[in-house]
């Protein structure tokens, strides 16, 4: 969290190219903001590993946007090359899950191929981290 925070620090021109505006949005009233910026971060680096890329040729930090539902579970949204990466890999989700403390953020992806929309659940369980909302647009 610290080298995060520094980063941010140091380098204030640096959120717009990591962050979209409705990221930077979600967390710029939040007491914490620092830390929620830094599980979203770790979020986008987990997706494009997911992808088996790392962050590829023509593919921005900003092509991954994760924001939160109604309830408050992590949803992520995928645009320009990661995108279209996802696509040809055959991956129709990415399920997220987002921690984070004063010292440490940690994220998980999984890009799930097909639609598993019959997964038994209870509608916003966000326990199970909503797998039933785990989709990207």
């Amino acid at each position: 969290m610290t080298r995060f925070a520094r980063l941010l620090r140091e380098h204030p021109g640096a959120a717009p190219d990591l962050f979209t505006a409705v990221e930077l949005a979600s967390c710029a009233g939040k007491r914490r903001r620092v830390e929620h910026l830094a599980a979203r971060f770790g979020a986008k680096e987990a997706v494009l590993k997911a992808l088996g890329t790392g962050l590829g040729p023509r593919m921005r930090w900003t092509d991954i946007e994760v924001t939160n539902d109604s309830q408050g579970c992590p949803i992520v949204s995928l645009d320009g090359a990661v995108a279209a990466r996802a696509q040809a890999c055959g991956f129709q989700q990415v399920c997220l899950s987002l921690t984070h403390t004063a010292d440490l953020a940690i994220a998980q992806a999984v890009a799930v191929r097909g639609n598993n929309a019959d997964v038994s659940r209870p509608a916003g369980d966000c326990g199970t981290k909503a797998m039933d909302q785990c989709a990207f647009t």
